[in-house]
């Protein structure tokens, strides 16, 4: 069944009605990059305010994630927690700065490398952050509830699959 039709296609409308040079393949395109921005514009503050609920930003959770994820002892560097979300090294330093103060993360030298430091998930984070995931997960499936199952797992392949294509071209 198709769906009712929304904003994006009034905009590609529009472009076709003022640039009719235009061919509908870059038209379908547009739209649907313009619907991906809107899902992500839509989904991210929905997803956050369980966060916001628990006193962590987005980002905050993604370095607990990140750490609780990594399995016992819950220890990374700041560099490889940097990589893995793909964070620059002072946008880390900040979400550790603020992580740290919330007795979230204990940061200390790392003993085998004296230049680098280890960043370890304290018991009150660990805490937080199995609480927070928990109604993360609930949140994320009442968001994607319009979609079957099998919707969702089509989505899911379709995406993967423009993501591994967007990384390949450099994205």
């Amino acid at each position: 069944m198709a769906a009712e039709p929304d904003p994006v296609d009034r905009i590609v409308e529009q472009w076709r009605a003022e640039r009719p040079d235009l061919d509908d393949e870059g038209l379908a395109a547009m739209a649907t990059i313009g619907r991906l921005g809107r899902v992500a514009a839509l989904a991210a503050p929905l997803v956050e305010r369980t966060f916001l609920r628990h006193g962590l930003s987005t980002g905050e959770f993604d370095v607990l994630a990140a750490l609780r994820r990594s399995g016992a002892p819950f220890t990374l560097t700041p560099s490889v927690l940097a990589r893995t979300l793909m964070l620059s090294p002072a946008a880390m330093t900040n979400r550790l700065d603020r992580l740290e103060a919330a007795g979230h993360v204990g940061r200390r030298l790392d003993p085998e490398n004296r230049r680098s430091m280890l960043v370890t998930l304290t018991a009150p984070g660990r805490k937080a952050v199995d609480e927070v995931v928990a109604e993360h997960v609930a949140n994320e499936r009442a968001l994607l509830s319009v979609l079957t199952a099998a919707e969702r797992r089509r989505l899911d392949d379709l995406l993967r699959r423009l993501v591994a294509g967007l990384e390949a071209t450099g994205g």
